[in-house]
């Protein structure tokens, strides 16, 4: 990686005034790597960050997760049921060929049939109608009023024609009509994006963007201040102020929208890392008992957790909706440290002696998650619960996760799980992460604890179709107030996205963790 001397700073500041491109590069350590250079693969992070420089969205969202015109330049409803995107004209895909109305419907078509390892984008789309009008406008009906289509065009990318997702993890067909172009793709070693000087928007100002995954902190701390790479995502807690106080180098965070929490199974008679004290399989499964589920809350000291842990960089929870989000209920208070009424609550229920469990959780994906696990099983330990941590890289543990499990059930008892939203809004988590398990459906497929109780499944279909802003919000907060009563997950805290770069750079953080290399400007 070049250095960038006093006059190439100068150079590009000016062409930032200007508007004019600029021949520098940009190195980005990123602490998790794509899996797919097919966009709609998998609605995660690491998958999105990538496909967001190639690609473009119908809907985009901003930095503060709110849509924005992005391949459709304005949209409305026409019924109840019906929305109209009006698609921006003059606008090419890489190889030249001109952007109509059938790009979106053929996109459409293809990404229903790709399934991710997760959640596949085309999920958003399954359970919907969609036809071109003319060129350049399309409908799109959920078949009932649905006032959170346009978010979820956010997560869709299209592209240019259906391929195999083989071609696309090639480059091939990794022909998208975004900022930058496919450049090349070396696994575990780094993404290479290269402008695009035909992009419809305002242009990037670097030439070429690499993306270079450095999993351990210490290792991306390192490359930032040896010069091998520009910027960094996900800094270390224990390295921010040390970070600060380095002149040569800037530091940017915001609070997130990512809830870290642990699942707990509430579904099975027997779970397959729930004994009784005496190692023997615990029936009937004591993580169905509410008093359990509470004690098991009452338990965790989240202050402790944020405060020595997380360093500070992180927000105690009490729900799932992040603070200040839509759907945020502000009556919910985070879970005060009681061990005593933990024990009480054990107890309670007959379990005074406790019981032995397992807890599973992933050493690579989340700020701190193994140190953050080893945490609550000493705390759960001292309530009694004799608790054992597992820990392995995400690779394995969230397939293990989702079904892992005789007959592919959930492999674990109680785990860790982070969820931000990719459409800017919370419904999207709540239907994730607390509706009743529907594979059909794409409902339910972060829910690991196979959590289910109808009465939220009824709200949350009758908020999705609630038009009115503040009735739908209303019922999204009557949601949360059940979810935590019956204490079907145990939230942590909130992240906070932090990034490190040369002092000559700067960059507008966003509630979500993606990078984006547009943003990513020089100083003034």
């Amino acid at each position: 990686m070049k250095a960038i001397s006093a006059a190439i700073v100068g150079g590009l500041a000016a062409a930032l005034m200007s508007g004019a491109a600029t021949a520098e590069n940009l190195t980005i350590g990123v602490s998790q790597e794509t899996t797919s250079a097919y966009p709609n693969f998998w609605v995660t992070t690491p998958n999105q960050q990538i496909a967001a420089h190639m690609f473009n969205n119908l809907v985009e969202m901003n930095h503060q997760n709110r849509p924005t015109p992005g391949l459709a330049e304005s949209w409305k409803p026409v019924d109840d049921k019906t929305w109209e995107f009006k698609l921006r004209k003059g606008v090419k895909f890489h190889d030249g060929t001109p952007f109509t109305a059938d790009h979106v419907i053929a996109t459409f078509d293809h990404a229903k049939g790709i399934e991710g390892v997760g959640a596949a984008a085309g999920a958003y789309v399954r359970d919907k109608t969609y036809k071109k009008v003319d060129d350049y406008t399309v409908h799109i009906s959920a078949g009932k009023p649905y006032p959170l289509l346009p978010n979820e065009m956010s997560v869709l990318y299209i592209y240019a024609k259906a391929a195999p997702v083989e071609d696309f993890n090639s480059g091939k067909a990794a022909i998208g009509t975004g900022p930058f172009k496919f450049g090349e793709w070396e696994r575990a070693d780094r993404f290479v994006v290269n402008r695009n000087p035909d992009y419809w928007g305002k242009k990037p100002i670097w030439d070429k963007v690499t993306f270079k995954p450095v999993k351990s902190g210490p290792s991306r701390i390192a490359a930032l201040l040896n010069g091998d790479v520009d910027m960094i995502d996900q800094v270390p807690t224990t390295d921010v102020q040390r970070l600060r106080d380095d002149p040569k180098l800037r530091v940017v965070q915001v609070a997130g929208e990512r809830i870290v929490m642990m699942q707990l199974d509430t579904n099975r008679d027997i779970s397959p890392f729930v004994f009784t004290n005496d190692g023997r399989p615990f029936f009937p499964n004591p993580l169905r008992k509410w008093e359990v589920r509470k004690a098991i809350s009452k338990a965790i000291n989240r202050k402790g957790i944020v405060d020595r842990v997380m360093e500070g960089n992180a927000v105690a929870a009490a729900q799932i909706a992040t603070i200040g989000m839509f759907g945020f209920n502000p009556d919910l208070k985070p879970e005060p440290f009681d061990l005593a009424g933990a024990k009480k609550l054990l107890a309670s229920v007959g379990l005074g002696d406790g019981f032995r469990m397992t807890i599973h959780c992933p050493n690579d994906r989340y700020i701190n998650d193994a140190k953050i696990c080893e945490a609550i099983a000493a705390m759960l330990t001292r309530a009694g619960i004799k608790t054992e941590l597992v820990t392995m890289p995400k690779a394995v543990y969230f397939a293990k996760a989702r079904n892992g499990g005789a007959n592919k059930t959930p492999g674990f008892s109680m785990s860790m799980m982070g969820f931000g939203t990719a459409t800017g809004e919370t419904m999207s988590q709540h239907w994730m992460l607390v509706h009743t398990n529907d594979k059909a459906k794409a409902l339910g497929h972060a829910n690991n604890g196979h959590y289910s109780n109808g009465r939220i499944d009824a709200i949350l279909r009758q908020a999705i179709e609630t038009l009115d802003d503040t009735k739908r919000e209303k019922l999204v907060q009557d949601v949360g107030a059940m979810y935590m009563q019956d204490q079907a997950i145990i939230p942590l805290h909130y992240q906070v996205n932090i990034w490190a770069m040369r002092k000559e750079l700067t960059y507008l953080p966003r509630l979500m963790e993606v990078t984006h290399a547009r943003h990513v400007t020089m100083a003034k």
